[in-house]
């Protein structure tokens, strides 16, 4: 079996949106409401990924994401998973955006491209629930 027959992923039936602050933006407490949510701050931003249902007022907003979630605990000395799937998506000309914690990654992709995304995943030898 291929590595990619190990790894199974699960569609999140929440959609997402991505906001962007300017750095130094207080994180807006709704966000921990979200089932999801992902904060990234750095000297030039202040990133904010959170369920599409809880309304930010965001200088810059990308809509309309669906999450894919590997199933983990994954080992930090496994290798090439996130480069796997997104060379997967790559070919299918799906964009994505990944985040990951300690234990597993997530890829978001468009929602209008989740079928095919799937689709092209299983192609590869992927293992998708929806």
């Amino acid at each position: 079996m291929s590595a990619a027959g190990k790894i199974q992923l699960r569609v999140l039936v929440e959609r997402f949106s991505l906001h962007r602050f300017p750095p130094q933006h207080e994180i807006p407490p709704q966000v921990f409401s979200g089932s999801f949510y992902s904060i990234s701050r750095s000297s030039e931003e202040l990133s904010i990924l959170c369920p599409a249902s809880i309304p930010l007022d965001s200088p810059r907003c990308e809509s309309g994401w669906s999450c894919l979630v590997v199933s983990g605990p994954l080992e930090f000395s496994l290798t090439g998973i996130l480069a796997g799937l997104s060379g997967v998506l790559a070919a299918a000309e799906i964009s994505l955006f990944a985040v990951s914690t300690f234990d597993t990654d997530y890829l978001l992709v468009k929602s209008e491209r989740l079928e095919q995304a799937c689709a092209a995943l299983r192609g590869a030898g992927y293992l998708v629930d929806e």
